[in-house]
């Protein structure tokens, strides 16, 4: 562990000035991720900025019919939250499909937004890795690539996303509050995280200093017609292979609105609006599914070991479309194993 400076922070402005005063430094909630990140000197700051206590813990409605997700209100809180349940649903079964119960009650809405891969080249510091060492390569083309994506990835970076909280977000659209040096101002959650391009080690479009504040989510949560469904290897605490989001509005047997993200695929939570746009007046049908399906996989690409992950994931879209159309999400029907 290399030595840092630390400051417990008692308001959103002393952590942004604080953190501006200090080169090297990092802000710090339930530390579920950058903890593990400086264990293995992935991560190194010099001085770490504790928001644990800022008053960014509450979740309320907003005048609009939204409601506001504090970034300090843990993961726990938020899935088990009234509103939450019973008004996005799908947010409340993502948020249970990953990590621990023991880790939920520590990690954090803000931090949960800014996790960092776990791709194995990323922890290995004996590998090459460019999201770790821009200009060094990416050990994942080439290697050991099963859990890496299939989507948007770039001859610089294949890694993924791991939150599923992310990907239930990205298929209900809120705005990400963020306060840094400069002010206040709000980011499109679809303008948050990136893609790796030529720049795989920025994960999302935060300005130096900036510190999430709040997630305000709009007032439609897609709560009679939902669907989470997460794919991984063993039951218990892992990672997501993939991972589907489905928000639906039906009128009759007609999808008169629609909402489709993916886990497990991409750099960024992905959201294909394309796909969105194809389900819109049509028939909540197994046929119209499928072809949704073959859409938002027909730009993927295999690395060789996750070649699997292209026909898992069109499996898995047709079967979260139809839970959701069926309104048969269960709490159980979250916890699958994929086993290709």
């Amino acid at each position: 562990m290399n030595s840092f400076t630390y400051h417990r922070a008692t308001a959103v402005e002393d952590a942004v000035r604080d953190q501006a005063s200090h080169q090297g430094s990092a802000y710090i909630g339930g530390g579920t991720n950058l903890i593990d990140l400086m264990k293995e000197n992935v991560e190194r700051p010099t001085h770490l900025v504790s928001v644990a206590k800022l008053p960014l813990a509450a979740i309320e409605s907003l005048p609009d019919g939204g409601l506001r997700l504090g970034a300090m209100a843990t993961n726990a809180d938020t899935a088990w939250n009234e509103d939450v349940k019973n008004r996005y649903p799908l947010l409340n079964q993502a948020i249970l499909a990953g990590a621990s119960p023991q880790l939920r009650n520590a990690a954090t809405n803000g931090g949960n937004l800014m996790q960092r891969t776990r791709c194995l080249y990323f922890y290995d510091l004996a590998t090459p890795c460019n999201k770790r060492e821009p200009g060094t390569g990416c050990s994942a083309i080439g290697g050991f690539n099963r859990i890496h994506a299939i989507l948007g990835a770039s001859e610089h970076c294949i890694a993924t996303h791991p939150s599923d909280m992310c990907v239930a977000l990205a298929a209900l659209a809120p705005t990400v509050r963020v306060s840094g040096p400069n002010g206040e101002r709000s980011i499109a959650f679809d303008d948050f995280h990136r893609l790796p391009e030529n720049q795989p080690e920025k994960d999302n479009t935060l300005a130096s200093g900036e510190l999430i504040i709040s997630l305000d989510l709009p007032e439609k949560g897609f709560e009679k017609n939902f669907s989470y469904l997460k794919l991984r290897d063993r039951t218990s605490y892992a990672f997501a292979l993939i991972s589907v989001a489905v928000g639906l509005e039906l009128e009759g047997g007609t999808i008169k609105d629609a909402r489709l993200a993916l886990g497990g695929v991409a750099h960024k939570p992905w959201r294909d609006q394309k796909a969105e746009a194809m389900l819109k007046g049509q028939p909540a049908t197994e046929d119209t599914f499928r072809r949704v399906a073959a859409q938002v996989v027909a730009d993927a690409k295999g690395q060789g070991s996750n070649d699997f992950k292209i026909a898992l994931a069109q499996r898995a879209i047709v079967r979260a479309l139809k839970q959701a159309a069926d309104g048969s999400q269960k709490a159980s029907d979250v916890f699958q194993n994929s086993n290709p």
